[in-house]
């Protein structure tokens, strides 16, 4: 895609901005930096996600061929997620986004600030 067109419906580009429309893409994403995990450690290595919107997200990065599931034998069974290799080469974009939050996140809290003390709601 050349940077002159439109942000199509079928653009790679949006699919790729869709990915990480989503917050907890990116932090599960993140949060598997490290090597696979079981759901539970998962959760707690995040904080704040509830076991339903763990299952959902892990799904949804299954399915874009982001996340592998690996189910083991025995009892009780037991399940682990990893990143896959496409999953890994997210963690660079997602890294830099983090900096720029880092880096510019004060300044996007002042500009929110100021706009709430205009008296104008924010849209959604």
């Amino acid at each position: 895609m050349s940077h002159d067109q439109p942000f199509l419906a079928d653009c790679r580009a949006r699919l790729a901005f869709d990915l990480l429309a989503n917050t907890w893409n990116a932090v599960v994403l993140w949060a598997l930096r490290d090597g696979p995990c079981r759901p539970g450690a998962l959760r707690a290595r995040i904080g704040g996600i509830s076991p339903k919107v763990l299952t959902e997200t892990l799904r949804r990065l299954e399915f874009n061929g982001l996340v592998a599931r690996r189910a083991y034998g025995g009892a009780p069974p037991r399940v682990e997620y990893g990143l896959t290799g496409l999953g890994r080469t997210l963690l660079a974009p997602i890294d830099a986004f983090g900096v720029w939050a880092f880096e510019h996140g004060d300044e996007v809290m002042a500009a929110q600030e100021r706009y709430a003390g205009d008296g104008r709601a924010p849209r959604p």
